[in-house]
């Protein structure tokens, strides 16, 4: 085996390391916010690590993406406004503006360093989409952002970072941030937020919380995950509903809105995928039934 050159490792669980190889180091560098690190590796190809985890990389960042921005942006009827945490490398903001009833989109990320860093070495993630008009990029908090603004919104798409222990994001889990989304949500909106890894090994640590705490707040939510190779497990996302009794779609019928409702073709996501997605183990659904923590601010939850 050859384990000559360089790697980078990343700690999945306290116990597993991921290794891989990395070919060249594009940045290197520490915000105001974060730690930042832009790699050039030989499996992946450039991949986004803040605060030693992996965000997105060329290989796979469709995957993750069009997971969590089509199912609830297609189970909305008619989308025209958005709002976007996080989500600094533009992909998200690339895969909203591709539905055409899209009129506006605030996306609020607080790091304006990583938004940089992404447009200059990661300019296939955004493809363009920060200089589409209907879009309006602000460097904030997202909690202070969703506080203090008269907007509301149809769908809010939550691409934060992960509730790290030091990190700036862990309190846009919580019910109170939720509870602030949930107030600039209009009739009939939705709410989806990546939740965090979903395997065997780790679904507890955050997964299982965030959806019990959502179903606090809202009056439906439905919990999905997908396997991103990056991240060498299975990921999980919730969509938090506002209405009762939101439309469930058939594989036939994804297939059938996505060319209705979107200008360009999809790399990941169509009906089977998204009857897959919706399909979860029964270690989760048994994890989710057991789940009692509902996350506070003053008791939030971390990832290792």
């Amino acid at each position: 085996m050859d384990l000559q050159g360089k790697w980078f490792f990343e700690l999945i669980t306290s116990d597993l390391i991921l290794l891989y190889r990395v070919k060249s180091s594009l940045y290197s560098g520490k915000t105001d916010f974060q730690d930042v690190e832009i790699l050039e590796t030989t499996t992946f190809g450039r991949s986004l690590i803040l605060d030693g985890k992996t965000q997105s990389t060329s290989l796979d960042e469709h995957i993750y993406h069009e997971a969590l921005v089509h199912p609830t942006m297609l189970l909305h009827p008619n989308p025209r406004s958005v709002f976007i945490g996080g989500g600094g490398e533009g992909a998200t903001l690339r895969e909203v503006l591709a539905h055409k009833s899209v009129e506006r989109v605030a996306m609020v990320d607080l790091d304006s360093k990583v938004v940089e860093l992404c447009r200059q070495y990661l300019p296939d993630h955004s493809n363009g989409a920060f200089d589409d008009p209907r879009a309006k990029v602000l460097h904030q908090d997202a909690r202070q952002y969703l506080t203090q603004t008269q907007e509301s919104y149809d769908v809010m798409i939550l691409d934060l970072v992960d509730p790290l222990e030091e990190g700036t994001a862990y309190t846009l889990y919580t019910r109170e941030f939720y509870e602030i989304a949930r107030s600039r949500l209009k009739p009939g909106g939705t709410l989806v937020t990546q939740s965090g890894p979903a395997s065997l090994l780790n679904h507890t640590e955050c997964f299982t919380a965030i959806v019990h705490t959502l179903s606090e707040i809202f009056s439906r939510v439905c919990p999905y995950t997908v396997y991103v190779p990056s991240f060498v497990t299975p990921w999980a996302f919730t969509i938090a509903f506002t209405d009762s009794e939101p439309r469930d779609y058939s594989p036939k019928e994804v297939d059938g809105l996505i060319p209705q409702r979107l200008s360009k073709n999809l790399r990941f996501y169509d009906g089977i995928t998204h009857r897959h997605m919706f399909a979860l183990p029964s270690y989760l659904r048994e994890g989710i039934a057991q789940e009692r923590r509902v996350v506070t601010d003053n008791n939030p939850v971390f990832m290792v």
